[in-house]
């Protein structure tokens, strides 16, 4: 099994983290960082762990900071041959951390810098869905709406042949609606994640999160889109290989 999204530095325990992972089967694991220093440590555990990987950007909520050279960073960041994918970047409405303008400055040169290095990028978006797809028409590289929470972007997603990664929020009650998504994903665009430490999974709601629980979003997944669990942990961890040219 893979974890397409976590965040291992917000862990207290990353490394047993990781270990607890593998014990539950999950071989591969995509840890994101969401400033230059937080990709620094990213890629550190990267480099550590056989099976960790790192994504790495300037998430939306520090774009009102971000300065040129945290841009050359990056962009040295991405470099590394553990460096997988640019992001989480894209807008966020319903937060409003950084001025919009700044958001909407700081998502375009992160397209553009993956453009460049021919890299997927990972969305974040939030209350910004019109505003997020019309920034991404012109984008004509690899996309992954990470932790999918938005219904109305999923025919633009399935027309531009997007990837669609599910979280735990997909396996709460009253979450019918992305399950019905999920649904529709074509098999080989679906993808799954823990956002850990945030959105553990209705078995473990109201806890910390971390890369094992991913089990509990396959199964639910799996139930939806009417597959076993294996079937679709096998189909998912291919996704990601292609997605992000991962060994």
């Amino acid at each position: 099994m893979i974890d397409t999204h976590a965040h291992l530095t917000a862990l207290d325990d990353p490394d047993e983290a990781v270990e607890r992972a593998r014990e539950a089967g999950v071989t591969r694991i995509l840890t994101v960082g969401t400033d230059v220093a937080d990709g620094r440590g990213a890629l550190g555990l990267a480099e550590k762990h056989e099976g960790v990987f790192a994504v790495v950007g300037l998430h939306p909520h520090v774009a009102g900071h971000v300065t040129v050279g945290d841009l050359l960073a990056l962009r040295e960041l991405l470099d590394h041959p553990k460096a997988v994918a640019v992001g989480e970047t894209g807008l966020d409405w319903y937060r409003d951390y950084a001025p919009r303008d700044a958001q909407r400055r700081l998502f375009e040169a992160e397209l553009e810098l993956a453009g460049e290095l021919g890299k997927p990028v990972v969305i974040h978006t939030r209350a910004a869905e019109e505003d997020t797809l019309a920034a991404l028409a012109g984008f004509a590289g690899t996309v992954v709406l990470h932790c999918f929470s938005s219904p109305q972007a999923l025919p633009a997603a399935l027309e531009r042949r997007w990837y669609v990664s599910f979280a735990g929020n997909a396996t709460f009650p009253n979450a019918g609606e992305l399950r019905l998504a999920a649904r529709q994903v074509p098999a080989d665009r679906i993808l799954a994640e823990t956002d850990a430490p945030y959105l553990a999974p209705q078995p473990l709601r109201g806890r910390r999160n971390e890369p094992a629980a991913i089990v509990h979003t396959l199964a639910a997944l799996a139930q939806a889109r009417s597959e076993e669990p294996p079937d679709l942990a096998a189909q998912i961890e291919r996704n990601a290989a292609a997605c992000f040219g991962l060994p």
